[in-house]
């Protein structure tokens, strides 16, 4: 078979170069790399957040246009990173050549910090790129964007903030913006720190809330759209939602909350876009796209993941979605369209 890309339906029926077999997603050679190469795949252990995402679809279809034979085994840690642990010390046990991780808490379990990386517990020997992580220096993933001084590389997929505020004051200008997060996550408390930068700097008021931890310390969304109240009672007129997994799974509680009190939301990360009225986002698909053109620097090019820089993506998606344009009766400016994508629910 000689295609540029694969389909999703491909992919399904096993028709095409990928095959989904339970936790292994093989890519076998594709033909005209049989005809040129003995090359044995390449064998890359993924470990999931909330399962198969356009992230890892944009990955794997990278490599089958690049032609660069992989064996992606796949796992999935099911919404609960505490799984993680069991996955780690199956890839040190398999030795995969690349191990792939998924997420901010994913990513920490996965390889540690920078500073206390500890190679009994964490991925420290094979070669490491992580993806949609939030912000991998403020969280202590990485001490740069340069360099990650040791064996991994990999993506960010947030917008400045400074640039989210900007969509936001372009669509509707205010002066009180409302956060609601997980006090456990640490992408969420970075992110939230550096909003209150940002509020300081562009002079507007953030009023923050948090989701409840249990008697385990797990987050929960019991009262969360009174949490949602309370942020209009303090005056906030946008609801930012920031890449939080916690707050992802729950929008279903939060999203009609906030339409309730008139707010309207703005979305950080494409997952949760059709959530919000007005979003600028990395789309999932092409940042997969980016993590594996860095995927093939290591494993084709022999290039030392340190030395290949962490990167967010050069363009990002503005969108507007009109079923809460409508639900708001807050309607985009006219020359927004001409730039932003329109979505309906």
């Amino acid at each position: 078979m000689d295609r540029r890309f694969i389909t999703r339906r491909s992919l399904l029926a096993g028709g095409g170069a990928l095959a989904l077999s339970g936790s292994s997603l093989p890519l076998i050679r594709p033909a005209r790399a049989q005809a040129t190469s003995d090359q044995s795949p390449f064998v890359v252990f993924q470990i999931l957040y909330r399962g198969e995402t356009d992230v890892e679809r944009g990955f794997a279809e990278y490599l089958y246009q690049r032609e660069i034979p992989v064996q992606i085994e796949r796992r999935n840690a099911d919404l609960d990173p505490s799984r993680v642990e069991a996955f780690v010390q199956e890839a040190k046990e398999m030795k995969p050549d690349l191990v792939y991780s998924w997420g901010t808490p994913v990513t920490i379990a996965t390889f540690g910090k920078y500073a206390d990386a500890d190679p009994k517990t964490d991925i420290t020997e094979i070669p490491g790129v992580f993806t949609l992580v939030t912000a991998p220096v403020a969280s202590g993933i990485v001490p740069s964007f340069e360099s990650s001084e040791r064996n991994i590389t990999g993506t960010s997929h947030v917008v400045p903030p400074a640039a989210q505020v900007r969509a936001m004051q372009s669509y509707r200008p205010f002066k009180v913006l409302g956060v609601l997060y997980t006090p456990n996550e640490q992408n969420s408390v970075t992110t939230v720190a550096s909003l209150r930068e940002v509020a300081s700097e562009m002079d507007f008021k953030l009023v923050e809330r948090q989701f409840a931890l249990d008697a385990e310390g797990k987050p929960t969304a019991e009262g969360a759209g009174d949490l949602v109240g309370e942020l209009a009672e303090e005056g906030a007129e946008w609801l930012y939602y920031l890449p939080d997994t916690f707050l992802g799974s729950n929008m279903d509680k939060v999203a009609p909350a906030a339409t309730k009190h008139g707010i309207p939301g703005f979305s950080a990360t494409e997952l949760i876009s059709k959530y919000a009225l007005l979003s600028l986002v990395s789309r999932y698909y092409s940042l997969g796209q980016l993590t594996a053109y860095k995927a093939e620097q290591i494993l084709v090019n022999k290039v030392p993941p340190r030395d290949i820089p962490i990167e967010t993506l050069k363009r990002f998606s503005l969108i507007i979605n009109m079923k809460y344009a409508t639900d708001l009766k807050l309607y985009p400016p006219l020359a927004m369209l001409n730039y932003a994508e329109v979505i309906r629910g």
